[in-house]
């Protein structure tokens, strides 16, 4: 009977030992960073990326028990087939368990579904689409950094407090321009400004001055700027010309980012007003982790988006730790939603239900050449929108996670 006992225990611990051990899908834990490496977006995620998801994993100690941590990467060139087949050949035959970055909300949402027929794990960083946390939501997806709504949230709430509370709109003409300019317009009303009007320009336009002849005319206290790229950067630069900025109207950038501001220069970004989630400057744990990342990109401070990247595969480690486990991805991320958030980049947060994480957002004045000093020291904070505030209501973004829960 001993002998019995002895074999059915010996049995019984094979039985939870064996697959614990095989928990770990290829006897690894793979992370791919999934990004525009050489394009238009290579410097505000790109290679930087890579290096913020290297720091998170040597962080975390390089390993998992014995099980190795990997970091791969994969350039998707802009193009959504190019990213979706990397992604598959990713999941089915390259043992990566979760994707994270993801520029490009066309690859991100196609990401996102990929992951979720896979079950595996997508942290997207670098995609601002309000989709993802609504009616694209999944349980296999976590949207990091940013959104559309947040932005116009952070921007047009803490600028109107401020005293900006007239508001005329330059307004690039496709959807990304159109959805922020109608989404900042009626933050603007709901803290009890007035939108004065807009106008539109088409993609890609050289010469701004009629558009910001009308918005100068306008009164309007505040330009609010719902462009993005050499589109932005042609109208600041114009602006400056105007004097616009000197003669007491505000310029709102509502997608800008600091390697925008790097690009624009001082002299004429001054005086602009944006939003963003994360300042390497913020306080003594963003510089510990701007350090570790300068160290590796030769004294380059990181984005949102790179620190997002830091954030959530940190994050995403310490699920898989907890569970013992990769293999189920809608485990991990139901635990990653379980477990509070924090980390030298972002501070403390929470995953919420619908996949979003909640985090302040911080609005700030780029400094003027004379203010600075120092070659990355381009902001001042000047307002705070609450984690709990910044992000559109659970019960209004249309996630069916949020009606199930």
């Amino acid at each position: 009977m001993l002998r019995k006992l002895m074999v059915l225990a010996i049995g019984c611990t094979a039985l939870v030992a064996g697959p614990a051990r095989a928990e770990f899908t290829g006897g690894v834990v793979r992370i791919g960073v999934l990004n525009d490496q050489s394009g238009i977006y290579a410097d505000m995620s790109g290679p930087g990326s890579v290096a913020a998801a290297k720091i998170a994993v040597e962080e975390f100690g390089g390993k998992i028990g014995n099980t190795p941590i990997e970091v791969i990467f994969g350039d998707h060139q802009n193009k959504p087939d190019i990213g979706l087949n990397i992604a598959r050949q990713w999941l089915d035959v390259g043992n990566v368990d979760m994707i994270v970055d993801l520029t490009n909300s066309s690859i991100a949402l196609a990401a996102a579904g990929l992951v979720k027929e896979k079950n595996k794990v997508a942290v997207i960083t670098t995609s601002n689409s309000n989709r993802l946390t609504g009616d694209a939501c999944s349980p296999n997806h976590i949207q990091w950094v940013l959104d559309n709504y947040s932005l116009a949230k952070s921007t047009g709430s803490q600028v109107v407090k401020s005293g900006g509370d007239s508001w005329f709109f330059i307004t690039a003409d496709y959807a990304f321009g159109h959805d922020m300019e109608r989404e900042a317009g009626q933050v603007v009303k709901t803290a009890g400004g007035t939108v004065l009007g807009g106008v539109r320009h088409p993609l890609n336009t050289a010469d701004l001055s009629s558009f910001l002849m009308q918005a100068q005319g306008s009164g309007a206290k505040v330009i609010a700027l719902a462009n993005a790229g050499s589109d932005f950067t042609s109208t600041v630069k114009q602006a400056n010309e105007f004097g616009i900025v000197q003669k007491g109207q505000r310029l709102a950038g509502l997608a800008v980012y600091l390697t925008d501001v790097k690009s624009l220069g001082l002299e004429s970004g001054q005086g602009l007003y944006l939003s963003e989630p994360f300042y390497w400057d913020l306080d003594e744990n963003t510089r510990a982790f701007a350090k570790k990342f300068a160290a590796m990109r030769g004294g380059a401070m990181p984005t949102a988006y790179q620190a997002g990247v830091y954030s959530g595969t940190l994050h995403y480690l310490k699920a898989v730790a907890a569970l013992g486990s990769d293999a189920d991805g809608r485990a991990v991320v139901a635990k990653m939603k379980e477990l509070p958030t924090e980390d030298l980049a972002y501070g403390k947060g929470y995953v919420r239900i619908d996949g979003r994480k909640i985090h302040p957002m911080y609005l700030f004045r780029v400094k003027s050449p004379a203010e600075s000093k120092g070659p990355w020291d381009l902001y001042e904070k000047v307002g705070v929108t609450p984690g709990d505030q910044a992000f559109k209501p659970l019960a209004e973004g249309g996630c069916v996670l949020a009606r199930q829960n």
